[in-house]
C-alpha cells in the first residue's frame, strides 16, 4: 500500500512537474479518497531551463535577410559574393543573438501526511494560493488516474 502511494506520488510530480492537474471545477474520475492530518510543510521552488525551440529557423531567417541585403552591393562576381558573405554574418548573427534561453520558477509545497489508516505519506503538489496549508490540517488525499492530489476536508 505505502509503495504504491510512493510510487503514485513519484509519478504525478514528474509528470505534471508543478502543474496543476485539474481544474477545481473540472469533473474528473476519482480512484479513492483517504482522509488524514497534515503532519509537516515544506516550501520548494523549482527552477526549469526552457530552451528556444525555433533557433533553427531564426539562424535560417537570419542567413536570409543577410543574404538579400548583401545582394544589394556590388555586380557580377562580387555580387554573388557580397551574398554568400551576408548570408553567413547574418546565420552567424541569428545564431549567436537569436538563441534566448529563460528560467521558470514553480512554487511547490510538500506536504508529509498521516493517513487516517495509519501510514505516511509525502505529496508535492503545485502551491495554490487559494488553498493554505498548515500542519494539524485534517485534509482528503485523492487519487485520480495518475496522479494525486491533496484538498482541505470539507
Amino acid at each position: 500500500m505505502a509503495f504504491s502511494a510512493l510510487f503514485a506520488i513519484l509519478i504525478s510530480f514528474v509528470s505534471h512537474s508543478a502543474v496543476a492537474a485539474y481544474e477545481r471545477n473540472q469533473a474528473v474520475p476519482v480512484e479513492k479518497v483517504i482522509y488524514g492530518h497534515v503532519a509537516s510543510i515544506k516550501h520548494v521552488t523549482e527552477t526549469q531551463l526552457v530552451e528556444d525551440r525555433n533557433l533553427g529557423w531564426k539562424t535560417f531567417g537570419g542567413a536570409l535577410i543577410g543574404g538579400v541585403v548583401g545582394h544589394q552591393f556590388g555586380g557580377g562576381s562580387g555580387q554573388d559574393v557580397a551574398t554568400v558573405l551576408g548570408a553567413l554574418l547574418g546565420g552567424a548573427a541569428a545564431n549567436r543573438y537569436g538563441n534566448s534561453t529563460r528560467t521558470l520558477e514553480y512554487q511547490l509545497i510538500e506536504m508529509m501526511i498521516n493517513l487516517d489508516d495509519g501510514t505516511q505519506v509525502m505529496v508535492i503538489q503545485d502551491l495554490d494560493p487559494g488553498m493554505t496549508f498548515v500542519a494539524g490540517d485534517e485534509v482528503r488525499v485523492v487519487y485520480l488516474t495518475g496522479y494525486v492530489r491533496v484538498d482541505i476536508a470539507m
